[in-house]
């Protein structure tokens, strides 16, 4: 399936010399989210992947119907203020600014094989973000996972400890 052709592209959105890749005619689409979840829980299962941790909001449209397939846990990864203590937090650094993501203390177990979840890497801040929570919890982040990666942003070099990192479109 054709996912890129859904995805539409706003030039200078939220600023000036952004090019917004807008997921929202993907997301429209139940063909398209049919493929992205078999794709991506395919890929999870292989890893053997116990827990779908997804990151506030768009990564949960993403991951949650991943967890569903392969029965396992999904794990949201909230900004700042979203969860009931106790959470552990911290702070990251965006394409355009700066903010914090918070998990539940409860939410993955010592060992767990988790998988990271989100719509979109670009710098690799908010996913980095995620995988720190998930490892400083006692988990093990086995993979983490995007519908899209904008490669010239290089990312991926923001997800260090030889984990699999799988991207179903690059830019």
């Amino acid at each position: 399936m054709d996912l890129k052709s859904l995805i539409r592209d706003v030039p200078d959105y939220p600023f000036e010399g952004i090019l917004f890749r807008d997921l929202t005619p993907v997301m429209a689409d139940p063909r398209a989210m049919q493929h992205i979840t078999d794709t991506l829980s395919e890929h999870m299962n292989s890893l053997k992947v116990e827990a779908v941790a997804a990151i506030d909001s768009r990564g949960f449209i993403f991951g949650a119907p991943i967890a569903v397939r392969l029965e396992i846990p999904f794990v949201p990864i909230r900004k700042a203020g979203k969860l009931p203590p106790p959470v552990v937090g911290v702070d990251y650094s965006l394409e355009y600014g700066t903010a914090r993501l918070e998990m539940s203390t409860s939410s993955v177990s010592q060992g767990q094989r988790v998988a990271v979840v989100d719509d979109l890497l670009a710098t690799g801040g908010s996913a980095s973000a995620g995988m720190k929570l998930v490892t400083e919890l006692g988990a093990e982040v086995v993979s983490a996972s995007f519908l899209v990666e904008l490669e010239f942003l290089k990312g991926r070099s923001a997800l260090s400890g030889g984990i699999d990192i799988f991207s179903m479109i690059k830019y």
